[in-house]
């Protein structure tokens, strides 16, 4: 049995000319305005002209299919699609079907499961997967994998040393990507999974101060989870909170949303508050957690 690896993320686009229709598929067919890609090309600009998040998605597709070579040799095969940009998710099943493997497993490279972004993923992959009539297996939710906290703990670690500030007069800000507050209607996991992984990786690093943050909220009619990184902030500096830690728990690469939103952005109030600031580094493609991932591929893939 060969199974074929999708392993997805949201993607980026590869040149800047690429940017209008990356923004359109986001916006759900609906081409920007001015202002917005404008201010889309701004940020960009800003972290030096693209996001690295298809570089280092390739790298960690490269590590997990490594991993998966020494852990069950000649069994899997992979390749990588995005959700938003180049190659798409039916881009990369195509490329397995073609090759002949006997099932399929997806993989998303983030850890926490939920309905409008962990769900849209596997709703492409699904179809793909339906439609030649192949198995699928899902790695959908590792919020809690114990190789993932203890790698998040290690680098809470060494930011609070970074920082200089004793942990006792630091807070430190786990975070992921807001999204609409309708999914708690229906009682989508999203939150509650990164509530448990800050309290694992609190625990892991013997914090005392430490609490959830959202950021890098779209700017919609409809209400976001919060509270913001930067009303959280606010409220650490009005209590004389001298430190502060983030640890971006919801993304494991480097992408717009860490080296802006947070090392531009957050930086930047945190210093006008006279808030000393750190973010734990990215774990991006750490061997160790690429070989867990592998594993939990392996463990996903379906029955003949």
């Amino acid at each position: 049995m060969t199974v074929g690896v999708v392993v997805m993320s949201y993607g980026t686009p590869s040149r800047p000319e690429q940017i209008p229709e990356y923004y359109t598929d986001i916006l759900h067919g609906r081409p920007p305005t001015i202002e917005q890609l404008a201010e889309l090309e701004r940020r960009y600009a800003a972290i030096g002209g693209l996001s690295p998040l298809n570089s280092v998605s390739r790298a960690q597709m490269a590590g997990i299919t490594a991993a998966l070579e020494r852990l069950a040799p000649s069994g899997f095969r992979t390749a990588y699609g995005t959700k938003h940009a180049w190659p798409r998710i039916a881009e990369a099943a195509g490329e397995l079907v073609a090759s002949g493997v006997d099932a399929l497993v997806g993989l998303v490279l983030t850890p926490h499961f939920s309905t409008l972004s962990v769900e849209q993923y596997f709703e492409q992959l699904a179809e793909a997967a339906a439609a030649a009539g192949l198995p699928l297996g899902r790695v959908e939710r590792w919020g809690a994998d114990p190789v993932l906290v203890e790698l998040l703990a290690e680098r809470v670690r060494s930011s609070l040393e970074e920082l200089g500030t004793p942990a006792r007069w630091a807070e430190v800000l786990f975070t992921a990507h807001s999204l609409p507050t309708r999914i708690l209607a229906a009682g989508d996991p999203y939150p509650a999974e990164l509530a448990e992984t800050a309290a694992l990786v609190a625990a892991e690093a013997d914090l005392t101060r430490f609490r959830t943050a959202w950021q890098s909220a779209s700017v919609t009619p409809e209400p976001w989870l919060g509270p913001d990184i930067g009303e959280v902030l606010e409220e650490l500096a009005g209590v004389g909170t001298e430190g502060v830690v983030v640890c971006p728990a919801g993304f494991v690469s480097d992408h717009l949303e860490i080296l802006y939103d947070l090392d531009v952005v957050a930086r930047r109030r945190a210093e006008g508050l006279k808030i000393a600031f750190a973010r734990t580094a990215s774990l991006n493609d750490e061997p160790r957690l690429m070989e867990a991932l592998a594993g939990l591929v392996i463990a996903a893939v379906p029955p003949r």
